[in-house]
């Protein structure tokens, strides 16, 4: 595992562009594993001001998305489907049938998990890039989930709930409590993965990532056994290593 500490939130972006950059730019069918929340933000914003200003393609790359709400409508404003449409997908050339997201409002949740896992089977992932949750999740695989997961339907926890309130308007009544998400047996399969984290509210399960046991207590532990991980934090985020 790889630590690089940058000044900054817009510091940490944009190291972590320069990865992005270099996977889409060295392999045109790139296949990006990608995450929704804070933390990838400046990543995206990054990815389409270069897309525009240099024109760099995507036509050909294929995501898959790490998770998504069950029971939020795909177009409801706080949807995975949405932020990657308006934080992202609407910025590049990616086509829409090369976007994979899991389905968070199926009638069967169990099938929509074994038809992505399905889908995931069949590929293997350039480059994943991921958060970490104030519990030290990763994707919402939350405290406790065996390293061996795959795809599957999870109830989040009250700790997560909480933290995701203020995309909510700060009612915590509001989130969603249960979730579709891949699974850490998926994630350790990707090629490479990077990992971002600010503030001074990720610190603690940094520091329980980077420096703690291998441990389902922390799931983004297990990313201590993966052969290509780089985690970029800014200051406060690295202020307990």
């Amino acid at each position: 595992m790889k630590i690089v500490v940058a000044p900054d939130v817009q510091h940490v972006a944009e190291a972590a562009f320069k990865v992005m950059k270099n996977t889409v730019s060295e392999k045109k069918d790139a296949v990006l594993g990608l995450a929704t929340g804070s933390s990838p933000e400046g990543l995206y914003a990054l990815m389409a001001k270069d897309h525009s200003e240099n024109g760099t393609s995507y036509q050909d790359v294929v995501t898959y998305n790490l998770d998504e709400y069950v029971g939020l409508p795909q177009n409801h404003s706080q949807s995975y489907y949405t932020f990657m449409h308006e934080k992202l997908f609407q910025y590049i050339d990616v086509k829409e049938e090369n976007i994979h997201i899991p389905c968070g409002c199926a009638q069967d949740e169990e099938k929509a998990c074994h038809d992505y896992e399905n889908m995931l089977a069949k590929v293997r992932i350039d480059l994943q890039v991921l958060g970490i949750g104030s519990d030290g999740h990763i994707a919402f695989n939350e405290p406790g989930t065996p390293f061996d997961s795959l795809v599957h339907l999870v109830h989040l926890k009250q700790q997560t709930i909480h933290d995701n309130a203020r995309f909510f308007d700060h009612d915590e009544s509001k989130v969603p409590t249960m979730a579709i998400t891949t699974g850490l047996a998926d994630i350790m399969r990707c090629r490479k993965i990077i990992l971002i984290a600010t503030g001074a509210n990720k610190a603690q399960a940094v520091h329980d990532m980077v420096k703690g046991p291998v441990s389902t207590s922390c799931p983004a532990s297990i990313l201590q056994k993966h052969p290509d991980t780089v985690v970029f934090l800014d200051e406060a985020a690295a202020s307990k290593l």
